[in-house]
């Protein structure tokens, strides 16, 4: 009996009612990066009813995905989840999923001179480096900005975003990857009053106009405020099982086995080895690479490209869902590659739920992510979580 939830990074479906608030009216992820290439292919998803999902969302006019049409008779139960957290982050978007309400949000920092001057000072005596940046910006475009700087003199760059993050940039050759690690510890500790989201380490390589992220990416999470669904299956001998990022979103807590994968093909063959493996337990996986390779960058194209390989590999992957196993799809949030602007968008995000042999229902539109936590301590049949309405 094992349940399995991939976390689709980013693929919002439409924008959620209060996208005004968060600047992202009329953001519609799915939508629009479809549009924009002329037509995704989905087959697998459009089996599962993720092209029934526009029809029941209250969006004037309604926004279906091109090339994914409503399936008549879906082999999985659908539905929409809109986020009730304040946010639109990684952290906040995982953690609602998980149980948690986010409210009031996590710290954003502004745009210009961003850091506090004491948490600047705090940091620059600790690492024993000057610290280069002190703003929001694209990762990609803020290292060819400042990285021929901090090649030269060793500074960090140092960013921030729309979203809750203390960003620390340097390159491998200058500042070795355990060493830059160790100085995102230390930013996490200087960073928790202030109650922010993640710091994340930006690892890069490369000459000036040809600097390029590498995957030694790592986040460092405020640590939860209360016990998520990953702490309380485990504290009642359910085994949870985490790929990708999950294990630094979580901070390393309720977690039982974690592989940290960079990409989305070595997160699909992990989540692949660990359902053949493992005959009981939770597996929770997130797909990043359409968040970090396309929608913060504006590639549409690039975004499509990658939901038509997981949709590819979904179709092998449905016949290991065995007949008391459950499998969910959905996301953390929304990044139209449309829209204006580099940041994540406010938006309601798909959820299917394949279970074999089941009858399959329109799951309507759930209010708050943690409908998911609720229905996974019903299905391992323990104690309810407090928020939140199973569907299963």
């Amino acid at each position: 009996m094992k349940a399995v939830l991939i976390i689709l990074d980013s693929v919002g479906i439409g924008s959620a009612p209060d996208a005004a608030a968060y600047g992202d009216q009329g953001a519609a992820t799915l939508p629009h990066l479809a549009a924009a290439v002329g037509g995704i292919k989905l087959p697998t998803m459009q089996k599962m009813g993720l092209g029934n999902i526009p029809t029941i969302l209250p969006l004037n006019p309604k926004k279906m995905i091109e090339g994914v049409p409503p399936e008549p008779q879906p082999i999985a139960s659908w539905g929409a989840m809109r986020e009730m957290s304040d946010g639109k982050d990684t952290i906040t978007g995982h953690w609602e999923i998980a149980g948690l309400e986010v409210d009031p949000g996590f710290h954003n920092f502004p745009r210009e001179n961003s850091f506090p001057p004491d948490l600047i000072a705090n940091f620059e005596k600790e690492t024993g480096r000057k610290l280069i940046g002190n703003k929001a910006a694209s990762g990609t475009e803020i290292i060819e900005e400042l990285g021929e700087e901090h090649m030269r003199t060793g500074a960090l760059i140092c960013y921030t975003s729309a979203d809750s993050v203390f960003q620390v940039a340097a390159h491998e050759e200058i500042v070795p990857v355990p060493e830059l690690y160790r100085y995102c510890e230390i930013a996490r500790r200087l960073c928790d009053p202030l109650r922010v989201g993640r710091v994340i380490a930006r690892p890069f390589i490369g000459q000036p106009g040809s600097f390029k992220r590498t995957e030694n990416r790592k986040d460092f999470a405020y640590r939860p405020d209360e016990p998520t669904i990953l702490e309380r299956l485990v504290d009642n001998n359910v085994p949870v099982y985490a790929v990708g990022k999950i294990e630094d979103i979580f901070a390393h807590r309720g977690i039982t086995e974690s592989v940290h994968t960079g990409n989305n093909a070595d997160s699909q063959a992990m989540v692949e080895k660990w359902t053949r493996e493992k005959s009981s337990g939770f597996i929770i996986a997130n797909f990043i690479d359409y968040d970090m390779l396309y929608g913060h960058r504006r590639d549409a194209k690039g975004y499509a490209r990658s939901l038509e390989q997981t949709d590819q590999w979904l179709a092998t992957y449905l016949p290991l869902i065995g007949p008391n196993d459950m499998l969910m799809l959905t996301a953390d949030h929304g990044n139209d590659p449309t829209f204006e602007g580099t940041d994540h968008t406010r938006e309601y995000v798909p959820l299917l739920v394949y279970r074999p042999g089941e009858a399959n229902e329109n799951l309507g539109i759930r209010r708050g992510f943690y409908d998911i936590a609720q229905s996974l301590a019903k299905f391992f049949s323990i104690p309810a979580i407090p928020r939140g309405a199973s569907f299963v």
